[in-house]
């Protein structure tokens, strides 16, 4: 009988759209646009966990209980605009972002990063990327992230997936993220954050999914504090005008690490390698972005960027002083790299003063960003909503990994001196454009998938890997059917 009831109830919420399109790992902060209103998806999450303690025993029940996934990844119908939109402009950062690691020929100042020379137009765009995308995209990133992995864990929860069967789904999507992350780096590009966030959400999901929201924003304080704490001497100097206490004026190019200026395409296979683990292991362990993971978890159960609406001064306030604090944190990196402010070479260094400020503000930055693009979705009318630009943006989000990963199919075989090498004989402006360019090609892509119904490619192939066979037949999941009653 209580299998018989399950099963009835997992059709109901079948015909009602509650199944899941993709599993909310490749699409770093898929959300419902019905469903639960703000705030009770913690107490969906309590009442399920009473539920789970009184039928997750021994026997039967209890095996089904603990192994049941009753639905599958969500339906169009279920999505909303703001974080689909949030993620396909979240790319166009950071594939900029991600260009200066291409300009392998040209020479580069103490801060590893960007050319030090180039023309007027040129210095422009490093001046902005350094203020406006360095270590500002990834915190934003992670934002959606960790978002994305509670909107899964809530719909599950809601659909009657018992308690550690849900906590399992995300596992499986953040042990395969790390495999996908690794062979991503060894193949193309160095600086992947899949594995990195992989390793996070695995660490986090396991600690905190279950928490209460109160022990969400704690622990997101003092993440940021012990950030803050870590930073705290470069800080008192920067405020204190020794500017050159820290850091070091041989930092080597990043373009080394990143092994795009390696002919051998094995030696800088096993390059991008050594450097992809390093990334995952220590990005995704002691990373600044601990913060906003716990920040989206929290914000997704308030369901912030499915309901800009309710949240409209929270939205304004936060995208005002974090955009603010970040851009002004940044500020004295970018003028200094140009060559507005004179500074010693070891203050824009990887571990230099001046860095360290413009990544601690960065935190804020990523998460104002992210309040940004919640109000623009907001604001947008029904007509704008429906029209081919916000479609295809919208489209890119929601194939977020396949876009992703497509960035560089497209930029690594190109620039890369193991490729065809043009990366020797572009300038920032240049490489700019080229970014944008490819941008613009996986926007066309997620456009023609979306008008013919198809999802990315490896959203599908992570599908699989995160739920088997276990799919949603005829409103009942695959495992029940096989489940005792």
């Amino acid at each position: 009988m209580r299998g018989t009831a399950r099963s009835q109830r997992h059709k109901h919420a079948d015909e009602h759209g509650q199944a899941e399109e993709l599993g909310q790992t490749e699409e770093l902060g898929q959300t419902e646009e019905h469903g639960q209103t703000e705030g009770d998806g913690q107490a969906e999450v309590d009442r399920r966990t009473e539920v789970d303690r009184q039928t997750e025993g021994e026997g039967p029940s209890g095996a089904l209980g603990r192994r049941a996934i009753a639905r599958g990844a969500v339906r169009a119908g279920e999505r909303a605009l703001a974080p689909d939109l949030a993620r396909g402009l979240m790319l166009l950062l950071i594939v900029l972002s991600n260009t200066a690691f291409y300009l392998y020929a040209a020479p580069h100042g103490p801060s590893g990063w960007h050319p030090v020379e180039g023309s007027l137009v040129d210095r422009a765009v490093q001046f902005l990327m350094i203020m406006m995308l360095d270590l500002r995209v990834y915190p934003l990133f992670a934002f959606l992230f960790g978002y994305g992995m509670m909107q899964l864990y809530l719909r599950q929860r809601a659909a009657g997936t018992g308690e550690r069967a849900a906590v399992g789904i995300l596992r499986r999507r953040s042990l395969w993220l790390i495999v996908f992350g690794l062979l991503h780096a060894t193949l193309l590009m160095a600086g992947d954050i899949l594995g990195a966030y992989g390793v996070a959400s695995l660490v986090l999901g396991w600690l905190f999914i279950r928490r209460a929201d109160r022990t969400l924003l704690v622990w997101s304080l003092l993440f940021g504090a012990l950030t803050l704490l870590l930073a705290g001497p470069a800080l008192w100097a920067a405020a204190t005008g020794d500017l050159g206490a820290y850091g070091s004026t041989d930092t080597p190019p990043s373009t080394e690490a990143y092994a795009s200026g390696e002919e051998n395409p094995l030696t800088a296979a096993r390059t991008r390698l050594e450097t992809g683990l390093f990334v995952t292991l220590a990005g995704g362990l002691f990373s600044v972005t601990l913060p906003q993971f716990l920040l989206g978890f929290w914000a997704a159960r308030r369901r912030v960027l499915e309901e800009p609406g309710r949240h409209l001064r929270l939205l304004r306030w936060t995208a005002v002083l974090g955009i603010t604090i970040g851009w002004l944190g940044a500020l004295p990196a970018a003028l200094a790299h140009v060559g507005a402010l004179d500074v010693p070479g070891a203050a824009v260094s990887e571990t230099g003063v001046l860095s360290q400020l413009r990544e601690v503000t960065g935190i804020p930055c990523g998460i104002g960003y992210v309040a940004c693009f919640g109000l623009i979705a907001h604001r947008m009318s029904a007509r704008t909503r429906e029209s081919r630009p916000v479609v295809a943006v919208a489209a890119v989000g929601k194939r977020s990994l396949s876009m992703y990963l497509g960035h560089s199919l497209l930029f690594s075989p190109i620039l890369a001196a193991w490729g065809l090498g043009l990366g020797a004989h572009m300038s920032s402006a240049t490489m700019a454009l080229f970014a944008v360019g490819v941008w613009l090609i996986t926007v066309v892509a997620a456009y023609v998938l979306e008008r013919t119904g198809r999802r990315g490619p490896a959203e599908v192939v992570l599908r699989r890997l995160m739920y088997g066979r276990r799919e949603i037949v005829n409103g009942t999941a695959a495992t029940e059917r096989k489940a005792p009653t």
